[in-house]
């Protein structure tokens, strides 16, 4: 394993895109609660399917990381099967250090479908039964980040990364917690949410990990509580609030181009690209106007990681922003 700047953990997938054709969206109040119907039993068309290797929250951040212009791999396993295959391709595309990927022999790669439908989507996920054991020698990464795990990954797991991260203060410890992960709880993840510099959720997911709905500033005063140094909830498009321990500040969207096209990959564009531009130097207020301009690019293509962009156009972006777009105090 070579040392990279960026280090993200977590499981690489496959994703197969099914853009359905006829479908109902029924919500409860302000679009809140929405449950997606078709007719039981019967042939349903759909417009298209695609299969888009190599992408999974951390694998998303690996790769915004190394477009942005960091070197940066990916701890993870995959299975020794075509798909497998072809996840490796894509991250030698991509430049990833690939050391650092694990191949499991005899089972298969992780395997989703999600369910397209207008501009939102329902992911149906599996994880396969790999055999995790965080290694015993690991060069030290100026960042860290931790996301979406499977739920067989137990607590030696856990804390040996955390035993690792306590160990050296000057890694950049980022947690964007996975669906298992919030399920399986605080108490077993206590270390992980204290070691972390910066954690990043939505507003549902933060009264998940709570135990309930709550104002923001309770959200905050809950999250922050479990240890991280900052929180950082994302309000789809509301935008996104932070609070570094002092300040809370509000996030706005980065205006789109054209009405989005599927939003797969938003979040993870946000966040792991405010984690990479803090690894890069930028400032905290600096960094939270980085997110919204990538997790806008990614919209607008079918997956999570066509859309991320490189330094440059970030930065253009950047550039020609209106004046409105800026952080500003709650």
């Amino acid at each position: 394993m070579k040392k990279v700047d960026f280090l993200a953990i977590g499981d690489p997938v496959v994703d197969e895109f099914i853009q359905l054709k006829e479908a109902r969206v029924n919500c409860a109040v302000d679009d809140a609660d929405c449950t997606i119907s078709m007719r039981w039993g019967d042939k349903i068309p759909f417009e298209s399917a695609t299969l888009v290797a190599g992408v999974g929250n951390s694998a998303n951040a690996a790769v915004s990381a190394r477009r942005l212009g960091l070197s940066a791999g990916l701890l993870g396993i995959v299975g020794d099967d075509a798909y497998g295959k072809r996840i490796q391709a894509v991250y030698k595309k991509e430049g990833l250090d690939r050391s650092y990927l694990e191949v499991a022999k005899g089972i298969p790669t992780n395997h989703h479908y999600v369910l397209s439908f207008e501009s939102e989507r329902t992911i149906l996920v599996k994880h396969e039964a790999y055999r995790y054991q965080f290694p015993k020698s690991l060069p030290e990464p100026k960042t860290v980040y931790l996301s979406s795990l499977a739920e067989s990954v137990g607590q030696d797991y856990y804390d040996a990364l955390a035993a690792y991260v306590e160990a050296r203060p000057d890694i950049f410890f980022a947690f964007q917690p996975g669906t298992f992960q919030m399920k399986q709880g605080t108490e077993m993840l206590a270390r992980i949410y204290r070691r972390a510099d910066i954690f990043f959720c939505n507003k549902e997911e933060a009264a998940r990990i709570l135990g309930g709905e709550a104002p923001l500033s309770d959200l905050f005063t809950g999250l922050m509580a479990l240890g991280p140094k900052k929180v950082v909830i994302t309000d789809g498009t509301n935008g996104a609030y932070a609070f570094d321990g002092t300040e809370t500040v509000m996030i706005p969207m980065y205006p789109d181009a054209r009405p989005p096209y599927e939003r797969t990959g938003a979040g993870d564009a946000f966040a792991s690209t405010v984690a990479a531009a803090m690894t890069l130097g930028k400032t905290f207020k600096e960094a939270l106007l980085w997110g919204p301009v990538n997790s806008m690019s990614v919209v607008q293509k079918i997956g999570a990681q066509e859309g991320l962009l490189s330094r440059a156009a970030l930065e253009g972006y950047l550039k020609d922003a209106p004046a409105e777009y800026a952080t500003r105090p709650l």
